[in-house]
């Protein structure tokens, strides 16, 4: 079986294509600057790499030009379009409306539409994902998998909000969770490795990238997450604020007459890691910069330890203890840095890191001593491998 796993973004396409035989990626890429001037796709069949410049104005045209490069008489990886079995789609948000993955009908697209003020820049492009490929491929069934869908196993008293309770009735004003693929992916993958009853087992997940967030998640199921309503709570991220003292908010409207829209922008796009070293989103630069002296860009990186750190320790409250902590996603599969920082803020609950195999980069191992009291892996997350196989089981 061959699924076409696909990530629409507000002016992008994300795409694999799988042979779930052997789970296997034969065809990969990147359709950039949709709707936008000089928009182009990377194509990638093994070490290949093949660039198409095309101006496309829509996720249609996008997605017809991948479908065609999988055909494509030169570089193609099946004869025929049909040879894909099934669809699988990255949608981020599925309220309350949605605890699992699901197979795409009228019904399950309505729903998503009345989850679009929840998430207003990732839903509608989703929707256009699956509106362009129902269009192009009205044969093919196609499956939905949410990034909020892993988190729905939160207790109430984990997800509700102190604030007056007929805004969670109302508006659905609640802590919801992202990165769920992820967490979910690099638990069970854990839980393996670790060779116990996942039941059993009592796990931190740090999906450390431009986005972050982390999870607290007993016997495979999640009971708290980092990220809330929206992808901007949590510990800080590449420009994200993360949390804060709420009346941030009010105060700068007031003293510093930014509008609702302007506030926004700032806890988005120009706070977190960027906010406090004023070098870059990007934890390269930043830590490049700290090892040259910069001050807030080290101020920046000790913040961003500790708070990760804290999140740790508070999650041992939420399932009494910790077995093992899980480092996933950009930085946390690569900055060797940032591991070591944050297990030296834990150092009394017994972590021992080994530094030499600390220094490894994107490859799955466990970093701990064997002596340590709560094992550390790093495990690189498969997103799509999961979105592939959720939609296999579904279509089967």
């Amino acid at each position: 079986m061959k699924i076409l796993v696909l990530n629409a973004g507000s002016s992008s396409l994300k795409y694999q294509l799988i042979d779930m035989t052997n789970e296997e990626v034969i065809a990969k890429g990147n359709f950039e600057r949709i709707g936008i001037e000089g928009s182009f796709l990377t194509h990638k069949v093994g070490e290949e790499k093949h660039i198409t410049e095309k101006n496309v104005q829509n996720h249609e045209e996008a997605i017809k030009i991948v479908l065609d490069q999988f055909t494509n008489p030169e570089y193609g990886v099946i004869k025929d379009l049909n040879e894909i079995d099934a669809v699988g789609h990255r949608l981020v948000h599925g309220g309350e409306k949605f605890a699992s993955s699901v197979v795409i009908n009228d019904e399950v697209i309505e729903k998503v539409k009345e989850c679009i003020s929840l998430a207003p820049l990732h839903n509608p492009a989703g929707i256009l994902g699956i509106e362009a490929c129902r269009r192009l491929m009205p044969n093919t069934p196609m499956c939905g998998v949410f990034d909020t869908a892993f988190h729905q196993t939160m207790p109430k008293k984990n997800f509700i909000y102190a604030i007056p309770y007929e805004y969670y009735e109302k508006y659905g004003i609640r802590k919801y969770g992202f990165h769920g693929t992820s967490h979910r992916f690099v638990s069970e993958r854990a839980a393996e490795l670790m060779g116990g009853l996942r039941e059993d087992l009592k796990i931190v997940t740090c999906h450390l990238g431009q986005g972050a967030s982390i999870a607290a998640i007993k016997g495979g199921k999640c009971l708290d997450t980092s990220m809330g309503l929206t992808p901007l709570a949590g510990i800080p991220m590449g420009s994200r604020s993360g949390d804060i003292d709420p009346a941030i908010v009010t105060y700068l409207m007031e003293n510093a007459n930014l509008s609702a829209k302007e506030v926004d922008t700032v806890l988005n796009k120009k706070s977190g890691l960027f906010g406090i070293s004023g070098v870059s989103p990007d934890s390269r630069d930043i830590e490049e910069a700290a090892a040259s002296g910069n001050e807030r860009a080290q101020l920046a990186l000790d913040n961003y330890n500790y708070l990760v750190a804290q999140f740790i320790a508070k999650y041992a409250v939420t399932m009494q203890g910790i077995d093992a902590i899980v480092f996933t996603a950009g930085i946390g599969e690569n900055a060797g840095t940032t591991r070591k920082g944050v297990c030296d803020n834990l150092a009394y609950m017994g972590i021992k890191l080994d530094e030499e195999k600390n220094k490894t980069r994107g490859q799955e191992i466990e970093i701990s001593t064997p002596d340590s009291k709560i094992k550390v892996f790093v495990i690189p997350t498969n997103e799509e491998l999961v979105i592939a196989r959720d939609t296999m089981n579904l279509v089967k």
